[in-house]
């Protein structure tokens, strides 16, 4: 086939199409399930209606948890990886189909470079690196071939312009934001093709009004009336912080709350610019309105549903506010040619904000990797103790396990998840090779899973009372450790201040599990069930005045 100039363009947006999986796959090769993802693997096991129609923080989820079944059926639950192909797909369909919406508007040139800011959005990491929010790739995905395929204008794209908007629904409610898009495309064609047409967004609406009146009612909601009241300003902040991230100068840094300063004053020079423009040349395409209705909407709905946590420049809702501005953008310049000049000078820019983007896509993959180390070391720490582990125990506590990732995380539902599956978690061999941090917090833990425990007697240490298998710790000079075997050990504390007493097992020069130590003159009785590991645990015995510790039996 003879390689024609105006081919580049495609081949390019298939060089960043190839780029942008590659990145993914190798910022997110060694990541693990994370936070909300527990909620679909152990809270959704059976096949039962609530499991795939039940909301998730008041959202319909219904095609994210489908896709997490079949990924379980087929792949089971030992990695993370199969959940990351799929969320990848739909980042890069994504991308591939906002390169054909501004094509057919601007040009092959100014669509490769919105596909490509939209491809490598570092500024959404959450929504890149984060298999769980395909509940807004995948509804931008669906919003996005609806809005080409009403494109067409005849009644075969309607039907799957229909089928693609139940699609968008299905993943989540930010599909509702693209109903009301394909609302206004019928409103604003009816005198030439009619309202026969409303089924487009009708029977995604029902089929969402009908789940609502089912399931979605009984989920928590946040709206109040000063929400509401608060939520023009709300809305100026998100297309705020979605320009300053398409342009690579947000400075939100990774996982922490922060304000679109760039992105205000680039907010008011576009509307200037609109403004500018409407005064030159008055009346907007008719394109423009449908997806500025559903970016305006996005960003009511997530104003009206405000708590902490969900700022608009939350880094989580970039992504969707970033689509809707390159869709305004393109219908905003649709009658502007671009000389080759001026696309060199968009290209350089494009470039320019590519590479911020890159920084903080790194910086949140590495935020990741430490979720994921604690992530797998607790669990695996989890399974080690499954012999006495009640039940109920749950990862809840960020002091006990060091992330918020597993606050969901129960070991009944766990384990019965895991003979299901299969285990992400490290083994016991893994933990002892494990990061420091994840062998920190795998001791915590461990020391309540099992659980350890410490009973204390007051007044009854015996001088002369020592027996065979004791070994002396405390004193005034250097503490050194005491190699504990399973079952009852006793700690017999000569008279003297009060004495701390302190456990590790896999981490190394620390003792992570403090215990609140015993007075002097005292007996302490401490129990360390036996589990499935071979890595013993070591106690330090820090006091001034000497102790014996010895093996007890019962």
């Amino acid at each position: 086939m003879k390689w024609r100039r105006r081919d580049a363009p495609t081949v390019l947006l298939g060089v960043a199409l190839l780029a942008s999986a590659a990145l993914t796959f190798a910022l997110c090769w060694d990541l693990t399930y994370f936070q909300d993802t527990w909620a679909f693997l152990l809270d959704r096991q059976d096949f039962s209606a609530d499991a795939f129609l039940a909301p998730h923080n008041e959202h319909i989820v219904v095609l994210p948890v489908v896709i997490t079944k079949l990924l379980l059926a087929v792949f089971g639950m030992t990695s993370g990886r199969p959940e990351m192909f799929a969320m990848t797909l739909t980042v890069l369909v994504s991308g591939a189909l906002l390169f054909v919406y501004v094509r057919r508007r601007l040009g092959p040139w100014p669509a490769l470079m919105a596909a490509a800011l939209l491809l490598f959005l570092g500024s959404a990491w959450p929504i890149l690196l984060w298999p769980f929010e395909n509940e807004f790739t995948g509804a931008v995905m669906g919003g996005l071939a609806m809005l080409l395929l009403l494109d067409r204008n005849d009644r075969r794209g309607d039907a799957w312009a229909c089928v693609a908007l139940a699609v968008s629904v299905g993943f989540g409610s930010l599909g509702i934001t693209f109903v009301l898009a394909a609302a206004v495309d019928v409103f604003q064609k009816r005198h030439q093709r009619g309202w026969r047409r409303a089924y487009v967004f009708l029977v995604p609406l029902l089929l969402y009004a009908a789940w609502w009146l089912g399931w979605g009612h009984d989920a928590e909601t946040h709206i109040t009336l000063r929400n509401i009241l608060a939520s023009p300003a709300y809305v100026m902040e998100g297309f705020a912080s979605a320009l300053d991230s398409v342009l690579g100068l947000s400075s939100i840094p990774v996982n922490s709350p922060g304000e679109p300063d760039w992105g205000r004053p680039l907010l008011i020079g576009a509307i200037a610019l609109v403004a500018f423009g409407q005064w030159r040349k008055p009346g907007f395409s008719a394109g423009f309105w449908p997806v500025a209705a559903a970016g305006l909407a996005y960003w009511l709905l997530a104003a009206f549903n405000y708590i902490p946590g969900r700022e608009a420049a939350a880094s989580r809702y970039v992504y969707a506010g970033a689509v809707f501005v390159l869709l305004m953008a393109a219908e905003l310049l649709r009658d502007i040619r671009f000389n080759r000049r001026s696309l060199v000078v968009a290209g350089v820019l494009t470039a320019c904000a590519i590479g911020p983007n890159l920084a903080q896509m790194k910086d949140g993959r590495d935020w990741l990797q430490e979720q994921t180390v604690l992530t797998r070391a607790d669990i695996g720490a989890l399974e080690i103790a499954r012999r006495t582990v009640p039940p109920s125990f749950a990862l809840g506590s960020v002091d006990t396990t060091g992330t918020a990732s597993l606050a969901i995380v129960e070991a009944g539902k766990y384990f019965e998840a895991m003979d299901r599956w299969g285990s992400p978690a490290f083994t016991p061999a893994e933990l002892a090779t494990a990061p420091a941090q994840g062998r920190h917090y795998a001791d915590i833990v461990l020391s309540q899973a099992l659980p350890l425990s410490i009973t204390i007697q007051l007044e009854t240490y015996e001088a002369n009372a020592g027996a065979a298998g004791c070994a002396v710790a405390g004193g005034p000079g250097p503490s050194s450790e005491v190699r504990l075997a399973p079952g009852l050990t006793r700690i017999e504390l000569a008279p003297g201040p009060h004495a701390d007493f302190s456990l590790r097992r896999f981490a190394t020069g620390e003792y992570p599990v403090i215990t609140r130590g015993a007075p002097g003159q005292s007996t302490t009785l401490l129990r360390v069930p036996r589990d499935s590991a071979p890595q013993p645990w070591y106690l330090l015995v820090r006091a001034q005045q000497s102790a014996r510790v010895c093996p007890a039996s019962g």
